[in-house]
């Protein structure tokens, strides 16, 4: 049952896509994106400046994950950002480049992109809970076991360690 839980949730994400567009916000005129995306979506131009500047100049703490490098199977992970939000552009990158350290594979990692009330372009964030962003949500055979919501409280591995650590 758990399997056919995380297949349609799979397909479900798949199903939903990487519908995703740029919108020119009206008071700032920011470019920001809206929607469901993979991580290539942040080289665009609007965005590339500073994801790129964030994901180089982040140090992984390797020394802290690597035991941990193999704890990562079933595991799928949301994304919830605002390309509008220094505490997003500041975290995400540097999220990307620890799950990209551990191997973690992108078609299990979504990313999910809100305007500044929190709303993507349809209802796909609202079953999230989200208040903050970023919020890193990371799930198990379907199940939310844990979330990293706008800075991490020691680190983003330590914190992310802490999560698929707990027992349940």
């Amino acid at each position: 049952m758990r399997g056919f839980f995380l297949f349609l949730l799979f397909i479900s994400t798949m199903l939903i896509g990487q519908e995703h567009k740029i919108v020119q916000e009206a008071d700032s005129k920011q470019s920001i994106l809206i929607g469901v995306t993979s991580k290539k979506a942040y080289q665009d131009s609007n965005f590339a400046w500073w994801f790129n500047a964030e994901y180089t100049n982040y140090n992984v703490d390797r020394e802290l994950l690597e035991p941990y490098k193999n704890n990562f199977e079933d595991k799928i992970i949301r994304t919830v950002l605002g390309t509008w939000c220094s505490d997003s552009r500041r975290e995400v990158p540097r999220f990307i480049k620890i799950l990209d350290f551990i191997g973690f594979p992108e078609d299990k990692h979504l990313f999910y992109n809100v305007d500044r009330d929190k709303n993507g372009i349809a209802d796909e964030v609202e079953s999230f809970n989200v208040e903050f962003v970023p919020t890193f949500i990371i799930y198990e055979n379907g199940k939310e076991i844990g979330r990293i919501v706008e800075s991490p409280f020691a680190s983003l591995e330590a914190d992310l360690i802490e999560i698929i650590s707990k027992e349940r």
